[in-house]
């Protein structure tokens, strides 16, 4: 006879560990329901274990996106109060399942001259916890539990597709790349880690600026992102990731929303022009969130400069901090954020220019 399960233990497991997909002879797609649940739910196990979160407690945190929708399912099922602090940017479809779920939402209005809505959610947070003592903050952006939750990624990906030469993925929180990348060197050293971005994002040395493209990218440089994981970082457009969004769905079927259009952009490019090595995608939720928009002919054609014309390739850039075309490319060489952008000042140019 099988264990009662207890609230706090009762999650979706089904739905944590992605689908991998072969897209072509030499590129895999790991394909998630929903990339965050994993995380979520690792953080909230290893909190509810050690006390931080007690049983019907209260959990706030700061997101506009699937990290939040991770949470609100986790806490519905598990009998807790949760607070989540926002901003305008969050979609309609999004806004109206948390509120579903039970979610307290707050939304904050306005951004900070400096660090944007970032910075003035993470201010709302704070004043959330102060409110609501003994409450659970989770802290994606900082806590250590959220790249060690991906080590079963790893593992999944080692144990079905063996030896991996590239990973590709786009980068937010940090957690997803660095821990899968932390966890896959062990096994191979020489591993090839390709983050995606967007342009006007902070993550890799982009001034801030506004985004289409959400659910990768930061106002903020998130403390679990290890720049030194990285060999080569992408910046995708909108416009790019939403037209390879649609070519994903067109061409093998999955349905994703436009992270996985960014990612897959650029690993599709990588594998095609390293034929002999054996490449992995992290494809990060699924589209249903983008009927009205990415996957709206009417709304695609009505974007500023949408031409509906794929790159075939990116434009590489001397420095992150260069005005970007709508996908480049850097050496990032698995150097930390302060060497890169050092190395990009008038002193070490002219050096390097020179040598």
């Amino acid at each position: 006879m099988s264990q009662p399960l207890s609230r706090e233990s009762r999650g979706f497991p089904d739905y944590e560990l992605p689908r991998l997909v072969r897209l072509t002879d030499n590129l895999h797609g790991a394909a998630f329901f929903l990339m965050k649940l994993l995380p979520a739910r690792h953080m909230l196990d290893r909190a509810a274990a050690d006390g931080r979160l007690k049983p019907g407690g209260t959990i706030c945190e700061t997101t506009s996106g699937t990290f939040g929708l991770a949470l609100a399912m986790l806490a519905a099922v598990r009998g807790y109060k949760l607070i989540l602090v926002s901003d305008p940017a969050i979609d309609e479809h999004l806004h109206k399942r948390l509120l579903e779920l039970g979610v307290t939402l707050e939304i904050v209005e306005k951004p900070y001259e400096v660090g944007g809505f970032q910075t003035a959610r993470l201010d709302r947070l704070r004043a959330a916890l102060e409110a609501n003592p003994g409450s659970f903050c989770p802290s994606q952006y900082g806590n250590a539990d959220n790249p060690r939750a991906y080590a079963e990624v790893a593992e999944q990906i080692a144990e079905r597709l063996g030896h991996v030469d590239c990973l590709v993925g786009t980068v937010g929180s940090g957690g997803s790349m660095s821990g899968i990348a932390r966890f896959l060197r062990h096994l191979n050293p020489d591993l090839h880690v390709i983050g995606v971005d967007t342009p006007n994002s902070v993550v890799f040395g982009q001034p801030d600026g506004k985004r289409l493209l959400r659910g990768l990218g930061n106002s903020l440089v998130p403390p679990n992102v290890d720049h030194r994981q990285f060999d080569e970082v992408h910046w995708v457009g909108a416009a790019e990731a939403f037209l390879a969004t649609r070519r994903l769905h067109q061409h093998h079927a999955l349905y994703q929303g436009g992270t996985s259009g960014a990612a897959y952009l650029v690993a599709e490019w990588w594998a095609r022009t390293h034929p002999d090595r054996k490449v992995v995608t992290l494809l990060p939720d699924e589209g249903h969130r983008y009927v009205a928009t990415i996957y709206n002919d009417d709304w695609l054609a009505a974007l500023p400069g949408w031409t509906g014309v794929l790159p075939e390739a990116p434009q590489p850039v001397a420095h992150p901090s260069d005005i970007l075309p709508s996908w480049s490319s850097f050496r990032w060489d698995r150097r930390t954020l302060d060497e890169v952008l050092a190395a990009g000042t008038p002193v070490a140019r002219n050096l390097a220019e020179a040598a």
